[in-house]
């Protein structure tokens, strides 16, 4: 993470933290820093670091926006059942930072717990390529694995957390996905075949124990000696215990090394292995693909939910839209799990040779180039990463100015003879939807899975072709020897 500007009340922060200390840490004698860093989660979070009589420590501080009680989705633990969940973990054999204070009302600083300060990489990307970390990434399967078998076996009742934390089952679960993907009003037709294959695949008799539900890669704290911290509880649930076995294998999180299916440094026969040697419970390889299957299309919903946040506000940066157009990756995700297959790929071709000077493509050429070589080569820090995301959000615009309307109009061909109907695309798309949700229309229908694969691939390659499990899905196609149909466009 990168520090950022403190607030306001930077002074009272401090003088609330200066008390603190004076009452909590022996030998304390003066703050040296404190700032706020910059990360965009639903949190904030500080870094300080204090004099004592023996020396320099390093210390975390966790604080609701502003001091205010929010948790980060509706009916979630909120920060005092996070620092309660980092202690019970703690005790349990999780590596967790010592959670040293929980702050009261009196404090003057809100909703905030105090913790120590650990040093470690969290960024995905880093993870699955530093050179610093190669050692020790082979290992770390299987020590998410143990971890997660510990996190599992924490007793719910004698600790008090089925009084404090939401029990949601399998199938609340996926009902809770399908519901916010439906009260979104966008039809997306792989989604709810996801939702309904989910729905006729629920796992049975299935154990409810504490779940971490955002146990991932970007969620873990790595150094050369492994897991050295489990972050962000905030989502935490009483569930189904494989939701975090098959969440931290979902592809989302891989980032980009799609062969190494658990977080894109392990292999799933260690993750299952460590966590049946240290629970002595076997781990049922299908039961864990159900919720990599539900990890898709969880994301997918919440991608589409940032589009979503971008027209209703107030956050109008340039990231939201951006993040809505990866629904698709998801949406490739449940294509590769579900229903692998031959389709046919448009082919973009060379660029339109019209006449016109300036072409669209160009203009919008020129302003992604300047976006990337002279704003991204005059700043740094969110400023930098935005002006990345617009570049490639202006390179979606252009490969959908190439085969976009190609891509619709076949699309529209293809569903009116799957649906026997006719109609604009968008009247057809939701024929599909409600058909499929009222059942009217299997999931074995003839054709349907063909139209899915088809239209899902084809939209991921306007949104992000280099997407890995958009290059997986080609990939098998032509090792397949299947025939890939390369409609030139015009």
């Amino acid at each position: 993470m990168t520090e950022g500007r403190t607030e306001n009340n930077k002074t009272d922060i401090k003088d609330s933290l200066e008390k603190i200390f004076s009452n909590q840490i022996d030998g304390f004698r003066r703050i040296l820093y404190c700032k706020r860093l910059s990360g965009g989660a639903s949190q904030e979070t500080y870094r300080i670091v204090i004099e004592t009589e023996t020396g320099e420590r390093q210390l975390a501080m966790r604080r609701g926006p502003g001091g205010i009680h929010k948790p980060a989705v509706e009916g979630g633990p909120g920060l005092v059942i996070e620092a309660k969940l980092m202690r019970l973990a703690r005790e349990a054999g999780v590596p967790e930072p010592e959670i040293l204070y929980v702050c009261t009302p009196e404090d003057g600083l809100g909703v905030a717990f105090i913790m120590e300060w650990l040093e470690g990489e969290t960024l995905g990307a880093r993870i699955v390529r530093s050179e610093e970390l190669a050692e020790i990434r082979p290992h770390l399967a299987y020590q998410c694995g143990q971890i997660l078998a510990r996190i599992h076996a924490i007793d719910v009742q004698e600790n008090g957390l089925d009084r404090v934390l939401r029990t949601l089952d399998p199938e609340s679960m996926v009902e809770l996905a399908w519901s916010n993907y439906k009260g979104l009003h966008t039809p997306q037709p792989m989604l709810d075949f996801t939702a309904i294959w989910l729905k006729n695949h629920l796992p049975k008799n299935a154990r409810m124990t504490l779940v971490h539900n955002d146990f991932r890669n970007g969620n873990l704290m790595i150094s050369p000696k492994g897991v050295i911290g489990v972050l962000d509880w905030e989502l935490s649930v009483i569930g189904d215990p494989m939701r975090d076995l098959g969440w931290i294998c979902t592809n989302s999180w891989r980032f980009g090394e799609s062969e190494l299916p658990v977080g894109g440094f392990g292999v799933r026969e260690d993750l299952f292995r460590g966590y049946e040697d240290e629970s002595g419970r076997k781990v049922d390889p299908a039961h864990v693909k159900f919720w990599e299957v539900f990890g898709s299309l969880w994301w997918g919903v919440i991608c589409l939910l940032m589009a979503e946040h971008y027209r209703t506000g107030p956050d109008k940066t340039v990231e939201r839209p951006a993040i809505g157009r990866r629904s698709s990756e998801c949406q490739v995700d449940c294509v590769n799990l579900l229903i692998p297959g031959p389709f046919s790929f448009i082919n973009s071709g060379s660029a339109p040779q019209a006449s016109e000077l300036p072409r669209i493509d160009e203009l919008i050429i020129s302003v992604r180039d300047f976006l990337r070589s002279d704003v991204m080569g005059q700043t740094q820090g969110r400023t930098n990463f935005l002006a990345r995301v617009a570049s490639n959000s202006l390179d979606i615009v252009l490969r959908d100015t190439l085969v976009g309307e190609k891509h619709r109009r076949l699309e529209k061909e293809r569903l009116r003879m799957l649906l026997n109907d006719d109609g604009d695309l968008e009247s057809l798309r939701w024929s599909l939807v409600r058909r499929l949700r009222d059942g009217t229309l299997p999931l074995d229908h003839p054709g349907l899975d063909a139209h899915l694969r088809t239209t899902v691939l084809n939209q991921a390659a306007i949104d992000q072709p280099n997407y890995s499990g958009f290059k997986v899905a080609m990939k098998k196609v032509l090792e397949s020897g299947a025939p890939v149909d390369k409609n030139i466009t015009s």
